[in-house]
């Protein structure tokens, strides 16, 4: 599903570049978890942008789905995005305004699904999620838990083939850090591919596999039985 080969990406300004990325080859297959982990400055967020097509790379080459999508324009990628990536980020992310049931909606909007099955499709995934009873509520009336959860089941609604986590127990206790992270295990065993940031050795253990990222470059990975997982 995910490739890359020699990719890099260099940040400039004026007076400084920034080599964020250093020839990184990655290979991700349908179905798998992958964690990716390393210090802070190390360049996960900037690889995980990149495979979520929020930005290019500088060099080298990305093929998502079997399509070179490294050199995409802003428009391309939005719509190489939609019903394809679902993001799930450590801040949740969610929009205070709207209700749970409306933030979950957003996606199916953007990709233009009636209202009738909108309303099927939410209600569908917030119970999916143990949250179809806070439907009406905001999200600042909600725990920190919960608010994930709504955040995951926006990412899902579309049933996306691959979902991107950066974080995403980051600013939750660790019993709602398990809860999200059995709820991501959950997605992968039905067949959702999961590319997950994180700086916890507890919750990149329920990966498949581990890849150490160190000054941008790809320095040691290492692989799990998928059955002990």
């Amino acid at each position: 599903m995910i490739k890359t080969e020699n990719l890099s990406k260099i940040f400039r300004t004026e007076e400084v570049e920034t080599k964020a990325l250093n020839n990184v080859n990655l290979h991700v297959k349908e179905g798998e978890f992958v964690a990716i982990m390393g210090p802070s400055g190390c360049g996960k967020s900037t690889l995980l942008n990149i495979i979520g097509l929020l930005d290019n790379p500088s060099e080298g080459a990305y093929m998502f789905n079997g399509k070179e999508v490294g050199k995409y324009k802003e428009g391309s990628r939005t719509q190489e995005r939609k019903g394809n990536i679902g993001f799930v980020f450590q801040s949740f992310n969610l929009i205070d305004e709207l209700t749970v049931f409306e933030n979950v909606e957003l996606p199916l909007i953007y990709l233009k699904i009636k209202a009738s099955e909108r309303k099927r499709l939410v209600n569908e995934v917030l119970e999916r999620m143990n949250i179809g009873h806070r439907t009406k509520h905001f999200p600042q009336q909600l725990s920190g838990g919960q608010q994930q959860r709504v955040a995951i089941a926006r990412a899902v609604v579309a049933n996306p083939k691959l979902i991107l986590a950066d974080e995403p127990t980051g600013n939750l206790d660790s019993k709602n850090g398990m809860e999200v992270m059995d709820l991501l295990t959950e997605l992968n065993r039905q067949g959702t591919t999961i590319v997950m940031v994180t700086h916890s050795d507890r919750d990149a253990n329920y990966a498949h596999r581990i890849v150490n990222l160190f000054d941008g470059k790809i320095v040691t990975e290492s692989r799990k039985d998928p059955a002990l997982v």
